[in-house]
């Protein structure tokens, strides 16, 4: 290899193409040092990992299974004697990069967790988004997930990876370890490409990475392979729901394709909440555009941000007082609230009806009130 050494200043020459990848020690050139100063470009293949967004609420809400209670693009579940309450927590900068963090807290314990029990939150991933990844081929790709995490239970904790939704369902456990009590700790996981099976390239089917609260025996299974039973854990793992002092916070989650963790990618809340719009379309108390006026009723018409990912189902309040019609100067509360129909993903319309208004109008909600238009997976 051709080199030029000066004396003074060392290495003053290379000549082209001497040097080869090969050439390099490991530590020389590492992903710190290139993201500090290239742009990576979009790796996170999560949306809203800084849980900056939260469209449905921030405040502690008791969770139920298979919901998205608070942060947007996160399900939870649960089905056992224990519950747990969800927040979108703030004040974590400092110690994660984050001001924002999911957290989790145990309102109800189960100490004794039965076979079909289970307790975890998870994001899905849109089939059509991972194509890249090329499953089912030899060329399949590792990804590593990093995420920020924070809990009581010190020891073995899970992660699990999961193709669902399309022929043969494959899942890839992973373990990672709390060292401390209520510490944020940064974890890196890498699991290997899958190439037994391929996923769909649609809308409808799905990746999706999940911790592990706790499951039961029914749920564990073997980790460090991808396999085809219905296991999410192992039987290692720590019991986070067996006291009502017990937490769990996790913010900073990115998945990227590799077996290594690069700096978090940063998205402005701006473009992050048009992202989780394609699930969830929330607006809250405010006017609502009244499109026409038929038989005593207002017909509002909603516009959504960005093509939702499939049609929406509508949501309100559930309280008629939530939200006032005023008409021709005087206020009426509704004595219906139906929804109408959704247009091609693009937009929805509901129909809001007091016997008493007059021929012009418009509609608003309180602070209670809401539409909300769901199409997450």
């Amino acid at each position: 290899m051709a080199v030029t050494i000066d004396g003074t200043t060392g290495v003053s020459a290379v000549q082209d193409g001497v040097v080869q990848t090969a050439d390099l020690a490991a530590g020389v050139v590492t992903t710190a040092k290139i993201a500090s100063s290239v742009n990576l470009g979009r790796r996170n293949m999560l949306i809203n990992g800084a849980m900056q967004v939260a469209q449905r609420g921030t405040g502690a809400i008791q969770a139920s299974s298979d919901t998205y209670p608070t942060i947007d693009r996160f399900k939870f579940f649960l089905s056992g004697g224990g519950a747990y309450t969800v927040e979108q927590d703030s004040g974590h900068q400092a110690d994660t990069g984050h001001d924002k963090a999911i957290k989790i807290a145990v309102t109800t314990a189960d100490t004794s967790i039965a076979a079909g029990d289970y307790y975890s939150f998870l994001q899905r991933i849109e089939s059509n988004s991972v194509q890249h990844l090329q499953y089912g081929t030899p060329s399949a790709k590792s990804v590593t997930l990093s995420f920020w995490v924070r809990a009581t239970k010190t020891g073995t904790h899970a992660v699990h990876f999961a193709k669902q939704g399309s022929g043969t369902d494959y899942r890839h456990i992973k373990e990672y370890t709390i060292n401390t009590t209520n510490t944020w700790e940064h974890k890196t996981i890498t699991i290997p490409g899958l190439t037994a099976a391929t996923i769909t390239n649609d809308a409808s089917t799905y990746f999706q990475v999940g911790w592990m609260l706790k499951y039961g025996s029914d749920y564990q299974g073997t980790k460090d392979s991808w396999i085809t039973d219905g296991h999410y854990t192992t039987a290692n793992a720590v019991n986070n729901m067996d006291s009502t002092s017990n937490t769990f916070y996790v913010t900073g989650v990115q998945l990227e394709v590799g077996d290594t963790a690069t700096p978090f990618e940063h998205r402005s809340y701006g473009e992050e909440l048009t992202l989780c719009q394609r699930y969830c379309f929330q607006l809250d108390g405010q006017d609502y555009s009244v499109m026409g006026m038929k038989d005593q009723s207002l017909e509002c018409f909603f516009p959504f941000p960005t093509t939702m990912r499939a049609q929406p189902t509508v949501h309100w309040s559930g309280t008629l007082s939530d939200y006032t019609i005023r008409s021709e100067g005087t206020d009426y509360t509704p004595t219906t609230f139906s929804q109408l129909g959704i247009r091609d993903y693009h937009y929805g319309w509901v129909r809001i009806t007091n016997s008493s208004v007059g021929a012009t109008g418009y509609v608003g909600g309180n602070a209670d009130g809401f539409v909300r238009f769901d199409s997450e997976l």
